[in-house]
């Protein structure tokens, strides 16, 4: 199961030949648009496409872009009666332009107000009902105001009661009590925003960062999750564990072509490895393999049994 802000990747695709007149930018000369699911729904479709039955609950707006939301995920084999129209949002939108494969500039059209009381208590009553027979629970809390403290402190109950697995993607900005969750799965700049301290050692190699691994221990102490894995980018990821050295996993990706929704891949996958029975270290690897693969696509994208395999052959 699937909680927290979801929202619609638009993406522009188009060429560039010329710098504006009016203006020292490119011109896109357009060739075509498409849409994917983003946020916590592209973590349910990234779920969805490594074979794992998967289910959402969120809000959407009443408007087409929920619409086109429900379809999407439809389509992959996502189940959305958790999905719920709220008449007072607007369903957040992200347009990205792209030309030649890279990024021209994003646009975002969102919601950022937290969710009303009513709304809330409907998504809470509808993870009640909804689960009974989930092995694991993941929160993508990326500050567009569905994932409040009531929400996540009611999720955390329900888990605890019914001994399912509960990972979340923070947001610091978004000030929420974080404690005693099973995995918590922040980049480094992530890392250090939680723990208070300033990144002074960013270059450094990983496996001997002490200000690295000094925000990480702040983390297990304050929060006291089971897992820590933090995100590194080119630099791969630090998996941390109370009692434990921390476990540096090396980038496998070959080529980077764009990084969104990386970290949806992370979390989704090393769930999946969890709730599968994998230790925490086979989830880690698995999870680096995963997000190997979907940086060298464009667009947010998902990775599939068949685009696995080969990497952990060349790995």
């Amino acid at each position: 199961m699937v909680v927290g802000d979801v929202m619609l990747d638009q993406f522009i695709w188009g060429t560039v030949a010329r710098i504006s007149p009016e203006a020292p930018v490119p011109i896109v000369e357009f060739t075509r648009e498409s849409y994917m699911p983003g946020g916590a729904a592209n973590v349910a479709r990234n779920l969805s496409a490594l074979g794992a039955p998967t289910r959402i609950h969120s809000v959407v707006g009443n408007d087409r872009a929920g619409e086109q939301l429900h379809e999407l995920l439809t389509s992959q084999a996502v189940k959305c009666g958790g999905l719920l129209r709220h008449p007072g949002r607007h369903t957040s939108i992200k347009t990205r332009i792209v030309a030649h494969r890279q990024q021209v500039v994003r646009v975002d059209r969102e919601s950022r107000e937290p969710l009303d009381p009513n709304a809330t208590r409907g998504l809470i009553a509808a993870l009640e009902r909804g689960l009974p027979g989930v092995d694991a629970v993941i929160v993508g809390d990326y500050g567009k105001g569905v994932v409040t403290q009531e929400l996540l402190d009611a999720i955390k109950g329900i888990c605890r009661r019914e001994g399912v697995w509960l990972s979340l993607d923070p947001k610091p900005v978004h000030q929420l009590d974080l404690s005693d969750l099973s995995l918590i799965t922040p980049n480094r700049k992530e890392t250090f925003e939680l723990a208070g301290l300033d990144d002074t050692t960013r270059h450094a190699d990983p496996r001997q960062d002490p200000r690295l691994q000094q925000a990480a221990q702040v983390l297990l102490e304050r929060l006291r999750p089971a897992l820590l894995l933090i995100t590194l980018g080119e630099q791969g990821m630090l998996l941390c564990r109370q009692g434990h050295t921390p476990f540096h996993i090396p980038t496998v990706a070959k080529e980077v072509f764009d990084v969104s929704g990386a970290g949806d891949t992370v979390i989704a996958s090393f769930t999946l490895a969890i709730a599968l029975g994998a230790s925490p270290v086979e989830a880690a690897i698995f999870s680096n393999h995963a997000a190997g693969v979907v940086v060298g696509k464009v667009g947010t994208a998902t990775v599939t049994p068949e685009e696995l395999l080969p990497s952990f052959r060349q790995g």
